[in-house]
């Protein structure tokens, strides 16, 4: 009975030294800590302009596009002013999914080219929309942005932008 015993006890030592580490040593490593805020870096106050209507001066008439930060990603169709209220379409053009977030800012000049103000129209989704709907994604948005009350009568130009624009 001893030699069979060890050559078992032999093969045992050596399955032994063959075992899976124990679960503690092969763990990754936790962070310690996230960090949420960087420094040097303010969170924004207030709704989002467009810097470029300061520049913009369009001739008395006329209905322009103003720089923005996402132009790259839309175009602006039917821009008209009737001397009340700018309107067009926001047509999404760097793919192909549902429309989330938008903010269309117009600026109003007066015939000097002089910004009297600004006013907004905004897009937010409802709920899941976008998630779980039937049909294409809607790629338009018309947009209607009466002039503000202070530059009624002396607006005669505008200028429109798109400080936000979120899409699927």
């Amino acid at each position: 009975m001893k030699l069979f015993l060890a050559p078992a006890l032999a093969v045992a030592a050596l399955l032994a030294g063959c075992a899976a580490p124990a679960p503690s040593e092969t763990a990754t490593p936790q962070p310690a800590s996230v960090q949420t805020q960087l420094p040097g870096l303010t969170a924004p106050s207030g709704e989002p302009d467009l810097p470029s209507l300061a520049d913009a001066h369009p001739q008395p008439g006329q209905a322009v596009r103003a720089a923005g930060p996402f132009d790259n990603r839309f175009e602006i169709d039917g821009l008209a002013f009737d001397g009340q209220k700018v309107t067009g379409s926001v047509r999404i053009t760097s793919d192909v999914s549902d429309l989330l977030e938008l903010v269309v800012v117009a600026g109003f000049y007066d015939a000097a080219g002089t910004l009297l103000g600004t006013a907004r129209f905004e897009h937010h989704a409802e709920g899941d929309a976008g998630h779980g709907h039937v049909g294409p994604p809607s790629e338009t948005e018309e947009f209607s942005i009466t002039v503000p009350a202070d530059a009624t009568g002396k607006a005669v130009s505008v200028a429109v932008g798109v400080p936000v624009l979120v899409n699927e």
